[in-house]
């Protein structure tokens, strides 16, 4: 479950930074390799903070290994910190999202990805998305794109 308020007795593992990486209305998915946990579904630019590394660094950082692309630091938009709570662990998660004025080439990691695509906020809520993605693309184009 994802919360929008710190739930009591939060106690994150982790935390996490994710961008919906937008051009000309559609965002960017990866298809999450099978070994990989949640494998087979569908999920935005994503990764764990390294010690000391502030969320929008991550990002940033996670974009570019993930798709080989270099976001502007200064086009970021923090959209919301989120509180996840799993069956097993618990994590803090930051949603972006970003603009670029022309398709980036995308050059996913294999060994954590299998494809990309892009697709309208509303299209990638009809699709397989990791949990609680849906929540993040509302939560990031407004909760009447469905």
């Amino acid at each position: 479950m994802i919360f929008l308020t710190k739930p009591k007795n939060f106690k994150p593992k982790f935390e996490v930074a994710g961008c919906f990486f937008e051009h000309d209305g559609n965002i960017l998915l990866l298809h999450r390799h099978k070994d990989k946990p949640e494998g087979g579904t569908w999920c935005v630019p994503a990764g764990k903070l390294d010690k000391g590394e502030d969320s929008a660094k991550a990002i940033v950082r996670e974009t570019l290994e993930e798709t080989g692309y270099s976001i502007d630091p200064g086009r970021l938009v923090y959209v919301k910190k989120t509180y996840v709570v799993y069956p097993n662990y618990q994590f803090v998660y930051h949603v972006f999202k970003t603009k670029v004025d022309e398709r980036p080439e995308i050059k996913i990691k294999t060994d954590e990805h299998t494809e990309h695509l892009w697709a309208t906020p509303r299209e990638a809520l009809g699709m397989d998305l990791i949990p609680d993605e849906d929540f993040c693309i509302k939560l990031a184009f407004g909760a009447n794109i469905a």
